[in-house]
């Protein structure tokens, strides 16, 4: 008897950004053969290359170069052409607001009506962009059916997989989490729960409700509302820690042995407040939500008060070092959260403008960028030895929290956004919830 080889299944994914890159490389170690699409010339050569586009993401580059080197993986800014023979084609393409909390379909839109061109019967497609809900279903299943000429849940089938990743851990976090799926009907949501089990392995878990792998909830709906509700209420829980900041200021309490004493009872989880909220999800998904529910008071609350405190705490700082201006401010901490090497929505800018409005002199320093790239976004280049009047920590970097606080010999205030100087004994540091 001749003994035939398992053929192994084809996947296309589009947009190889923080998420998609990785998500192409755990398929093509799950024995998948991906091609990979993106609309950048250079990120898809260098992934070619087998170096990998962007910095931070253990384990991609391992990962990368053996996906590579073994035919599993391969780059392209064609997605027709791409997407043509895969069995299975997962978008996860940016979507962003604009400044007043508006989605931008753009790239969504353009991504879908490439997949649509060249699509094939019986092909599953799956959408892990974050998107309003109902999006899947009153705006991507249009496009698809109409710019296809194929019928969902018949001749092609639509699902929903939101990634709940967090940048820097990825193939730790597909582990980890269950993969939550919704499809446009039955069909579309059975297929898509047979490819992930293929597609993703997952830890034993025995603190959730049943075991860790592929859940399916049913609708895109669901599974839209899923990856909302869960972000949204991050940013809702900083809003409150960032309120029981300002009321411990005036009491002359400190916020977080509060947040702690309070967290020793497992029915609360007070996050913890912070200088701003920053990064492509946390200030943004809540908006997405909005965009559905336009009655959620608590909600539109918390977004403003977290992107108001930036200004809140130039107010607290003003208080304890006078006028600004002229003063010589250096912000430590250019990335919207510690480890990353990513500025979107970061509150650096936000305090560099108020505090160059203010007349301050402003310069900026982070272990991860070079003065060209800090140039590049806007900013001016600072160092550790500059020597100014007030230093202002941004984020949380592991390097600023052994920082020698004595090569800040004139500074009259050190203001401690992410409490990481808590022991450092030095009474010039003041840091936000402590009065």
């Amino acid at each position: 008897m001749i003994s035939i080889p398992n053929q192994r299944s084809n996947a296309a994914v589009v947009g190889l950004g923080k998420i998609g890159l990785p998500l192409a490389l755990q398929f093509a170690s799950s024995g998948f053969d991906v091609v990979g699409c993106d609309v950048n010339q250079v990120t898809v050569d260098l992934i070619n290359e087998g170096y990998e586009p962007f910095p931070g993401e253990k384990d991609l580059l391992g990962k990368l170069r053996s996906s590579i080197d073994r035919g599993a993986l391969r780059a392209t800014t064609n997605i027709p052409s791409a997407v043509a023979s895969a069995e299975t084609i997962i978008v996860v393409v940016p979507l962003y607001v604009n400044e007043h909390g508006e989605p931008d379909f753009s790239a969504i839109d353009s991504a879908t009506e490439a997949v649509a061109s060249s699509i094939g019967p019986e092909t599953l497609v799956i959408y892990e962009t974050t998107l309003p809900i109902g999006t899947t279903r009153n705006r991507i299943a249009p496009i698809l059916e109409h710019s296809s000429g194929l019928k969902i849940g018949e001749d092609i089938f639509l699902a929903y997989s939101p990634e709940r990743v967090y940048s820097g851990r990825i193939f730790e976090d597909l582990r980890q989490y269950p993969k939550l799926v919704g499809g446009m009907e039955i069909e579309s949501a059975a297929r898509a729960v047979t490819f992930y089990e293929k597609a993703l392995q997952f830890n034993d878990r025995d603190d959730l409700v049943r075991k860790n792998g592929v859940w399916n909830l049913g609708s895109c709906e669901a599974a839209e509302f899923a990856k909302l509700a869960e972000t949204t209420y991050r940013d809702v829980n900083i809003g409150l820690a960032n309120e029981f900041a300002t009321h411990a200021e005036s009491l002359g309490v400190d916020v977080y042995q509060v947040i702690e004493a309070c967290n020793s009872q497992p029915f609360s989880h007070i996050h913890q407040p912070g200088i701003a909220v920053g990064g492509h999800c946390i200030p943004v998904y809540p908006q997405l939500y909005l965009s559905s529910d336009h009655s959620a008071e608590i909600v539109r609350t918390a977004r403003s008060v977290n992107r108001r405190t930036p200004n809140r705490i130039l107010s607290l700082i003003s208080d304890v070092v006078g006028a600004l201006q002229n003063q010589t401010v250096l912000i430590l901490g250019i990335s919207y959260r510690g480890g990353v090497k990513e500025t979107f929505m970061s509150g650096v800018f936000e305090l560099s403008d108020s505090l160059l409005q203010k007349g301050a002199e402003v310069t900026v320093f982070d272990p991860i960028y070079t003065d060209d790239e800090i140039r590049e976004i806007g900013l001016v280049p600072g160092n550790l030895e500059s020597d100014p009047d007030l230093v202002i920590i941004q984020n949380d970097h592991t390097d600023f929290r052994g920082l020698d606080l004595s090569i800040f010999a004139h500074a009259k205030l050190i203001f401690d956004g992410r409490n990481i100087l808590s022991e450092s004994g030095d009474a010039r540091v003041l840091t936000i919830g402590r009065g």
